[in-house]
């Protein structure tokens, strides 16, 4: 009996993230995942980071995701990103995701202060399905099961020192994974919009509230809002709202002015809260000044 309710809540999960990439409360320090146009416009400084993400803590099988990362300007208009990303739901009955991608950005200067890149995404997707322990594996219904794919994402970024809007789709072929001839997991196409303001109070204090909304065929449309405050080019506060879903708070502690270290945690608002115990989310940052320009960058942009 337990086997069968835990699978049946796996397959409740399938559904649900069959519709939707794979979510982060600080999508902010790395939008490229999102939009392959994304850009960090500083020439001379290499990006690199990390994110992990353990959901809805205390439920067996949640959701656990792992981001590897890293931007690198070519050039004043050319700019590449990489990005490695493992998901994986279920314990004894397993679904798992590697995506493996490369995007290229072009930027063109609309005028002395505003920019615009496009940016397109290439890799693949490797997903897996896997029942392990005789009393899933033995089961006819289930069996083990993977499948690689193309991935295919463009975008564009539109962008100011003091503001950004994107329009992405990040996988633009859709895939899906079966067992035994039925439909696991489907894999559609997504589209991403994400925005941000910077308010800068004084010289000590920026406000920085962004959006990022998603939507993807059959499912409902998805969208977060969030005010980040940043004290002093080292400190940073913020709280996002997650629609019908879940309440965050974030902190970022710039170490250096090379390194960052951030933490969030979500406290759900659906019917899951009484089931978990919230959400932990861990990232690091470092740049490196490649060229030695760091004086030029001593007020780093604020996204």
């Amino acid at each position: 009996m337990k086997i069968k309710l835990f699978i049946l809540f796996i397959v409740c999960n399938l559904s649900v993230f069959a519709q939707q990439e794979p979510q982060y409360t600080q999508y902010m320090y790395n939008m490229s995942m999102v939009n392959p146009a994304y850009m960090i416009n500083e020439p001379s400084l290499v990006e690199v980071g990390a994110l992990h993400r353990t959901q809805w803590v205390g439920i067996d099988g949640a959701p656990k995701t792992t981001n590897v990362f890293a931007n690198i300007p070519l050039n004043e208009k050319i700019e590449l990103s990489v990005n490695y990303l493992n998901d994986n739901i279920g314990g004894n009955v397993n679904t798992s995701e590697n995506v493996f991608n490369v995007d290229a950005a072009y930027k063109i200067n609309l005028n002395k202060e505003l920019n615009l890149s496009f940016g397109l995404k290439a890799g693949f997707d490797h997903l897996n399905f896997s029942a392990i322990g005789s009393n899933v594996s033995a089961d006819p219904s289930f069996g083990n099961t993977n499948k690689t794919v193309l991935n295919i994402g463009a975008g564009a970024f539109l962008f100011h020192e003091n503001y950004y809007v994107g329009l992405s789709s990040p996988n633009l072929i859709p895939a899906d994974l079966s067992v035994n001839d039925g439909v696991i997991y489907n894999n559609s196409i997504h589209g991403f919009l994400i925005a941000g303001y910077i308010y800068e109070l004084n010289d000590l204090f920026k406000i920085k509230p962004s959006t990022v909304m998603k939507f993807a065929g059959g499912a409902p449309l998805s969208f977060d809002v969030s005010a980040n405050v940043l004290y002093d080019n080292k400190f940073e506060l913020g709280v996002s709202y997650r629609y019908q879903d879940a309440v965050s708070g974030l902190a970022v502690f710039n170490i250096t002015p090379d390194l960052r270290i951030g933490y969030s945690h979500d406290f759900n608002t659906s019917q899951l809260k009484s089931y978990n115990n919230g959400s932990h989310e861990f990232v690091l940052l470092y740049r490196f000044d490649v060229l030695g320009l760091s004086k030029k960058y001593s007020s780093p942009r604020f996204y």
